[in-house]
């Protein structure tokens, strides 16, 4: 299987043709905003349990938070209002399949403030714990991020996502399968974040 790359980019995709990818944990964004959604401010332990599962991407916090929106049903609503036409839950939800346009919808109303109940989310994005900030942050700095990693069970390749606010402002997502090892998804992923959003070098001579 060839590694496939996917990015959007302020309302610009390419690299796919409306490919979709299990999600991994950039779908805790979406859990979180589905929360946010239903109004009413977080509750303590659901403030922790935010905190957890965007800075350190825990599993069990996205779990807990997950039940409390309601699962699948929950999680489709809240794309639908967000505007996302692509993504379909999953009752785990790590397999809930999106594509690189439909993040880009989703930060789209993270950061373009039009969901103003969603700024926790926007915070906690430029809070990532330091082992997990890579992706977005190649273009440099001002990064706001989340980050999504897994190996499928099918066939052991790896599944590596980054989505966020890089350098400057712009949103950009990227979306990748097909990994022999993390690593060499992290480095694709950033790769094509740095294609996207740096300048080429100037010619020399």
């Amino acid at each position: 299987m060839t590694a496939s790359v996917s990015v959007a980019l302020s309302e610009r995709s390419y690299g796919d043709d409306g490919r979709a990818y299990p999600c991994a944990s950039i779908v805790k964004v979406s859990i979180l905003a589905a929360r946010l959604l239903r109004g009413g401010p977080l509750t303590g332990p659901e403030r922790e349990l935010a905190r957890a599962m965007i800075t350190r991407s825990d599993n069990e916090a996205a779990s807990a938070l997950y039940a409390t929106v309601g699962g699948p049903p929950g999680l489709d609503a809240a794309h639908a209002r967000l505007g996302l036409t692509a993504t379909t839950a999953d009752r785990a939800w790590g397999l809930t399949r999106t594509t690189a346009r439909d993040q880009l919808t989703l930060l789209d109303a993270v950061f373009g403030g039009g969901f103003p109940e969603l700024a926790e989310v926007t915070a906690l994005m430029g809070e990532i714990a330091p082992e997990q900030s890579w992706g977005v942050s190649a273009a440099g700095e001002g990064w706001a991020l989340k980050n999504g990693w897994m190996p499928m069970r099918a066939t052991g390749l790896w599944v590596v996502h980054s989505v966020g606010r890089a350098a400057g402002g712009r949103l950009i997502a990227v979306l990748s399968e097909g990994h022999p090892t993390m690593a060499e998804g992290v480095a694709a992923v950033e790769e094509a974040v740095r294609t996207a959003l740096l300048p080429p070098d100037p010619p020399v001579g």
